[in-house]
């Protein structure tokens, strides 16, 4: 099956990786609060149905993850920190779910862009599961970048604007409070 592509445009300086760990809005929010992160954009990637809608989404059956594309300066921060972040603040070992989320649109994946970032990704996943990091291997798919479609525009900056709801304190809070005890010297 040929699935439908998107062009990239990134800015010269920046570098682009795409990340699925869940709900993108606890993602986004993670990765926003991250020194040399420039901009956080939530959207779906993945599947095989072209510019899908979230209600599309949901419904598990367009192939695309919750994913945020994350532009960065490398020169602040390495495509090897913002994956050790993203294996932190997820639970990579558990197939198309993160706790109460469930559906394949949920998955751990990280779509790349180049051989390079290929095989940073590899080797660090290669590395967490031989040192035994987490009590189960790692699920994460690891796959070349093919299509990225943006969310609505109520799914951009979610957890920022909409902090005080009970899903935001349930589910996003905890994550950016892990990133804050763990990575408090990469925060903005």
């Amino acid at each position: 099956m040929n699935l439908p592509t998107t062009s990239l445009s990134i800015p010269d300086g920046l570098e682009l990786i795409t990340l699925g760990a869940g709900c993108f809005w606890c993602t986004e929010a993670v990765f926003q609060r991250l020194k040399g992160v420039e901009k956080v954009v939530s959207g779906y990637s993945g599947g095989f149905v072209e510019d899908p809608s979230y209600r599309e989404i949901c419904n598990g059956t367009t192939g695309h993850a919750e994913v945020i594309e994350v532009y960065f300066d490398p020169k602040v921060i390495s495509l090897e920190e913002i994956l050790e972040v993203f294996w932190v603040t997820h639970d990579p070992t558990t197939l198309n779910r993160q706790g109460a989320d469930v559906g394949p649109q949920y998955r751990s994946a990280i779509f790349y862009n180049t051989t390079s970032q290929r095989e940073i990704a590899e080797k660090l996943k290669g590395e967490l599961n031989d040192s035994k990091v987490f009590d189960r291997p790692i699920v994460t798919e690891i796959t070349a970048f093919t299509n990225f479609y943006p969310a609505e525009n109520y799914h951009q900056d979610y957890y920022n604007l909409n902090g005080s709801q009970p899903y935001c304190q349930i589910v996003v809070k905890p994550k950016v409070d892990k990133l804050k005890k763990f990575f408090s010297d990469r925060l903005k």
